[in-house]
């Protein structure tokens, strides 16, 4: 028995109070008692369910739960986002610091250091990001974006802000260049022009390099935007400007004058100075590169198409691809580096990405899988005008980043610390688990460093800037995501961050499609058969269990061992019986078509039934073939069962909607639109397989007689589709259905609505029709259902348990007006429902959609008389639970139950008999009937929980894991060690075991065995609940809730009062409903993007402990010192050392520029950055240490100044001295 946890605060007793009197509850409970609602038939009926009594019950006595979580417990933060930046747009690297920043298209930034230093910020315009700059060693970054505007950020701080804003009214930002130890920023815009940004003041200067006066007077053309900006590393007082056009000016600052301009009559995309200072090398649209020596600029001084072709004589050389980018990177110790992006040759049209690196006479092509964004060349100093000795290349790629080592001669890369590859295969279901068993995180990944890839640099990862420590919260923490290839990854995401600890491929169980086989899958999911849509994962006994669009569900055991063994699959037929036939009037409807051309043949290779020819009825084919012969399973999870939904009567299997396992019992179960499934996987055995509708019947299901199915069904399909749940919802002002194509593709195209299919009108329903439904057509459904009042036939055949009121007419016998009214009747027990869409796809739609429009074509007529329950949809499973329960109002003891609920808001209670012995687990047969029970709520069931008489959550019990191939013996022969986490049967329950049940609508309190509803609470109206969980939170249970809103709501259990309602997130992209799930201690996450996940909390304490839990993005690093140039150098190499930035753009002498040319924002980067360092006396230590660090930064560079001059002194000194020495004897004529 689970003893009550510790809490914290007041303990406030909570009683049950009598709600005032309502005239619209009166109404609701008739409602919701009467003999038509789900719950009271099923009450009435089998004595199961008591009744419902919203808000409480009077004179239900029971014990006080002492509920500790208030509303100060919890507020909503992001935590850290992890993968890779989606869309990325440019790059930027700080040499000193040795920190990167992403830009991307949605106005992101991700600034990367060391492990755990993983930052990300937002532009609040969400304007693309155009070019970053470090300010380097400054702690400071500046942001182009495409909206005209310049941002400074400061880095100085856990959380960047903005401290500057600049928007350009008048001009487009192109280009920026920042020169290192300068506090003048470069601007070139799109009309030519160069303006000069103050970054401390973030005003502009009145000193502007017009366009005109930069090209030649003579000149008619406009040069086009600015593509380059750079000073000369022999002299700050020189700046380069490339225009688009070809031209290159070479502008000297102080004369304002152009000193030499260079012609080319290709287009220019890209410059780089040689590290001297008297070349530079451009990269064109034509595929060359060109070098300029200053001292003839009438031509260049060397021209090269590197992927081109050898010209013939006379013949001028063959144009490539345009070079986007070249560096032009010098080394001491041998030849200089010149890498590339582009520039290959037109006719290798099948070619990919590349980087070249030309190093002296070798030149390698790097091919990239995606194409290149952006690379940056990283070098020893950050020094213009000094030996740049490159060591590594970081290359932006459109969903990847990788770095190249350059300083060996196979240029490997390195491996990536970061969690880049979340898409490598597109997530398409996520699952997070917090404070899981310690020693799994080392499990895992033991496993799966055996399988890592080989091959990379042998040298660190070259990104280490920040500083990062492990915080206070060191719980473990796994996040787990479902790809479309069918992989699963486990990451460790403890302490907030990411990191792969094992991969598991789930295809590997099937047999691979051969060329032309696969068109039968194709069919259903179109493309990616593999994909998974559910996870279900039990951390304590290491049960995992996946089901995927193909309508299959794979169980695996955790071993160390490797094995070699065949793989166990059993195929289940899940039915669903009622009747869609749809007909047009007599009038219009078009002859009967010939099926036997429609249907092309499809086959599966290994399938005893395998279509072989044209317009054969498919039946018994499962979607995907498991392997036969033995297969070897690495150490790791490995497949213990597969179990795989078939065709039926030429309808393929529809997508699985819910899932669970319970390692305890031995038991997997799983529904669909269709039904039920539950099957043993220890005695690997079905062990039930029925309809929805036929759950709620009989529990004596054994006594039914055997009827044979259906054969002769045929059907019209345009497009076999894999067929789900739908959610309908009453106000029926939105829809959701969701598709994992919706989650896979990285761009956000909508998904294309399916084609209706049609059904054949030579089958119907043979059953006698009762009198008290003549009335109702198939599209009435009456607002009251009696479910038990049809007297079925029994249907157990083969194992499957099929609708008993559905036969075959004569074949081909085409129906009648008079007959289709007949047919389209239905029965008490009978509710007519239409074929369900995807339950997988997700998308939103008015109140009139497509898809009823073109129903209402279809039937003339509907019935005023629509419940407000799910008029459109079958009855699927939505929710799955395994527990120690009361399956029985009038059980005294627990038993072990499965609770099923469905979409319209039914909850029933499956009862399982074990065998009681554990010996004869193994042998003896798993006896699975309903029970009766039936309970009701509002919407689309989402969620189940337990708690005890005191209030503490129940877990499910389960099995202790062992090794299953473990090749001791002795452990061998050890009995399964099951953890039940419930109370003894010999204690005294009572009524105080407490079911939540949460809905798309409302939730639900429910006493066990009495079935008496305690709480109820109406979660939304407007909308519906996407993700719902009952969480742990301070040893305390609480209900967290997503709604499609935007909300995220929290109530405290048992009560139901709400603790949190924070409009979070709208959900404008259904990737978020998908993936959105809550997890203990506070913890949440969502697929944010197709390539990242973002991690958010809702825990009060955790959000004050966040900022300690951050990686620090500035360290104080002395700045390296610059090379000695010498006396004579430094005297006679130029005048770039005594070039003064502030006296020639400052406002003294430049003046002020025009107001109207740009707008100066004050950003809110101050505050928070005092507000991020913390408040009081933290605040001022902070700030005093900031202060002393940047003031012993000062007087470190004063220092080293003052040592340069002292050695100058003294050079220059001795200098003197020696000469004084050498003609201090000479006579005045011996000169």
């Amino acid at each position: 028995m689970p003893t009550p946890r510790s809490r914290r605060g007041s303990l406030t007793p909570v009683f049950l109070k009598m709600k005032k009197f309502n005239f619209r509850k009166v109404l609701d409970g008739l409602t919701a008692s009467s003999p038509g609602s789900g719950s009271g038939s099923g009450s009435n009926s089998s004595g199961g369910s008591g009744a419902m009594h919203p808000g409480g019950t009077a004179g239900v006595l029971r014990e006080e739960i002492q509920e500790t979580l208030t509303s100060e417990y919890f507020h909503i933060c992001k935590t850290v986002r992890h993968g890779f930046p989606y869309q990325p747009t440019a790059l930027a690297f700080d040499p000193v610091q040795k920190t990167l920043a992403i830009g991307t298209r949605t106005g992101a930034i991700r600034i990367l250091g060391r492990p755990g230093v993983d930052c990300y910020c937002q532009h609040e315009s969400g304007a693309a990001v155009l070019q970053l700059q470090f300010l380097i060693n400054e702690g400071a970054l500046v942001s182009a974006s495409s909206d005209d505007t310049l941002h400074l950020w400061n880095l100085r701080q856990k959380r960047p802000a903005i401290l500057h804003s600049l928007k350009f009214n008048r001009e487009r930002i192109t280009y920026c260049h920042l020169p290192f130890q300068s506090k003048w920023l470069y601007v070139g815009t799109e009309r030519g022009n160069t303006h000069i940004v103050n970054i401390e003041s973030f005003i502009l200067s009145g000193y502007v390099i017009m366009w005109n006066k930069a090209i030649e007077l003579s000149t008619k053309t406009h040069p086009g935007p600015v593509v380059h900006l750079s000073d000369s590393p022999r002299d700050e007082g020189k700046l380069l400007i490339g225009y688009e056009n070809g031209t290159v000016v070479f502008w000297d600052l102080k004369s304002k004058r152009a000193e030499l301009r260079v012609y080319y009559d290709e287009a220019i995309h890209s410059i780089d100075w040689h590290h001297e200072g008297k070349q530079f090398m451009c990269s064109h649209s034509d595929g060359s590169l060109t070098l300029w020596n200053l001292k003839s600029p009438s031509r260049p001084f060397q021209t090269t198409i590197p992927h081109g072709k050898s010209p013939r004589e006379g013949r001028k050389s063959e144009s490539c691809k345009p070079i986007l980018k070249v560096e032009y990177k010098t080394c001491r110790n041998s030849e200089p580096f010149i890498i590339f992006s582009g520039g290959l040759s037109y006719d290798k049209a099948c070619r990919r990405p590349s980087l070249t690196i030309m190093h002296g006479k070798a030149i390698t092509v790097l091919e990239m899988d995606h194409p290149i964004v952006e690379f940056l060349t990283l070098c020893e100093t950050p020094y213009p005008n000094e030996f740049q000795e490159p060591y590594a290349v970081v290359v932006l790629l459109e969903k990847d980043l990788i770095v190249v080592d350059l300083t060996q001669s196979n240029f490997p890369i390195f491996e990536n610390p970061y969690p880049m590859d979340i898409h490598e295969s597109p997530v398409t279901c996520t699952a997070y688990f917090a404070d899981c068993p310690p020693d799994l995180i080392l499990v895992l990944y033991s496993i799966g460093v055996k399988h890592k890839k080989q091959g990379y640099s042998n040298k660190e990862w070259p990104i280490t800037g920040g500083a990062w420590n492990l915080g206070t919260q060191t719980y473990p923490e796994i996040i787990i995501t479902g790809h479309a290839d069918g992989s699963i990854k486990f990451w460790d995401a403890s302490a907030i961050t990411l990191q792969m600890l094992y991969k598991l491929k789930t295809a590997k169980v099937f047999e691979k499609q051969k060329v032309g086989e696969g068109k039968q899958t194709c069919e259903i999911v179109e493309e990616d058969p593999y994909a998974i849509q559910m996870i279900y994962w039990c951390p304590e006994s290491r049960i995992f269990c996946v089901s995927g669009v193909s309508a299959y569900v794979i169980i695996y055991k955790f071993s160390r061992h490797e094995i070699t063994t065949e793989i166990v699959s059993l195929e289940v037929r899940l039915q669903y019986d009622v009747e869609d036939i749809i007909t047009p009037e007599p009038e219009t409807s078009p002859p009967f078509p010939d099926l036997s051309s429609q249907l092309p043949s499809r086959s599966l290779s290994g399938s005893t039934n395998t279509v072989a020819s044209e317009g054969v009825t498919k039946d018994s084919i499962p979607c995907l073939n498991v392997k036969t012969r033995p297969v070897r399973m690495p150490p790791g999870y490995q497949a213990e069962l597969v179990i795989q939904l078939v065709w039926v009567d030429g309808e393929p299997p529809q997508q699985i909607t819910s899932l669970a396992v319970s390692s305890a019992y031995g038991i997997v179960a799983f529904g669909n639109c269709n039904g039920l499934a539950v099957v043993d996987f220890i005695q690997k055995t079905v062990l039930l397989s029925m309809g929805t509708i036929d759950l709620y019947r009989s529990s004596d299901l054994y006594q039914r007689q055997p009827r044979s199915p259906r054969k002769n069904k045929q059907f019209i399909a345009d497009n076999f589709c894999m067929r789900g749940l739908s959610n309908f919802y009453p106000d029926l002002t939105k829809r959701i259905r969701t598709s994992y194509q919706s989650l896979t593709e990285l761009n956000d195209s909508p998904v294309p609505l399916e084609l209706e299919r049609c059904k054949s009108p030579t089958s119907g329903l043979a059953t006698r029709i009762p009198e008290a439904a003549a009335g109702f057509c198939r599209n009435e459904i009456p607002a009251v259902r009696h479910r038990n009042q049809v007297h079925h036939l029994p249907d157990h055949v083969n194992g499957h348990y099929t609708s008993p009121t559905s036969q075959s007419c004569s074949s081909g016998k085409r129906l009648s007006s008079a007959d289709v009214s007949k047919v389209n009747r239905w029965g008490p027990g009978r509710p007519p429902f239409r074929k369900a869409q995807s339950a997988a796809c997700m998308e939103i739609s008015l109140p009139v959609t497509t898809e009823e429009s073109r129903e209402n074509s279809y039937n003339r007529s509907r019935s005023s008389s629509i419940s407000s329950i799910d008029k459109d949809s079958k009855e699927a499973i939505t929710a799955l639970y395994f527990m120690e329960s009361f399956a029985r109002k009038n059980d005294s003891t627990i038993s072990p139950c499965l609770f099923v609920g469905t979409s319209l808001g039914m909850v029933l209670i499956i009862s399982l008999n074990l065998p009681s012995a554990d010996e004869q687990r193994f042998t003896e047969p798993v006896m699975v009937l309903p029970s009766g029970t039936f309970l009701s709520l509002k919407g689309a069931v989402l969620t189940f929980s337990c708690m005890d008489r005191t209030g503490a959550l129940m877990q499910p019990p389960y099995e202790v894991w062992k090794d299953p191939n473990n090749i001791d013996e002795n452990e061998k022969s050890l009995r399964r060690k099951l953890v039940m986490n419930c109370p003894s049967p010999s204690q005294d329950i009572g009524d105080h075991q407490y079911t939540i049940i949460c809905s798309e609508k409302q939730a639900k309190v429910f006493s066990l065995p009495s079935q008496t509803c305690l709480y109820v609470h109406n979660i939304t109206e407007t909308s519906f609940i996407l993700q719902a969980d009952v969480v742990v939170l301070c040893n305390s249970a609480c209900l967290a809730c997503f709604c499609a809103n935007g909300h995220i709501m929290i109530m405290s259990l048992p009560s139901l009062r709400p603790m949190l309602d924070v409009n979070y997130l709208p959900l404008t992209d259904m990737r978020i409903a998908r993936t959105f799930c809550f997890t203990n201690e506070g913890q949440a996450l969502y697929l944010v993007s197709p390539t990242e996940i973002q991690r958010l909390t809702y825990s009060q304490e955790m959000c004050d402990n966040l900022q300690d839990m951050l990686g620090d993005l500035f360290t104080p690093i002395e700045t390296p010192e610059a090379q000695n140039r010498g006396f004579l150098k430094g005297l006679f190499g130029g005048s770039g050392q005594t070039f003064d930035r502030e006296e020639l753009f400052g406002e003294a002498s430049a003046g002020k520029a025009s107001r109207s040319l740009a707008q100066h924002i004050p950003g809110p980067g101050g505050i928070e950055g005092m507000k991020g360092a913390a408040g009081g006396v933290m605040g001022e230590l902070t700030r005093a240490r900031i202060a002393l660090d940047e003031r012993g930064q000062r007087l470190g560079e004063l220092e080293e100044k003052t040592a340069g001059m002292m050695t100058s002194a003294e050079a220059f000194s001795k200098h003197a001295h020696e000469l004084m020495l050498k003609y201090k004897d000479k006579k005045w004529y011996q000169f």
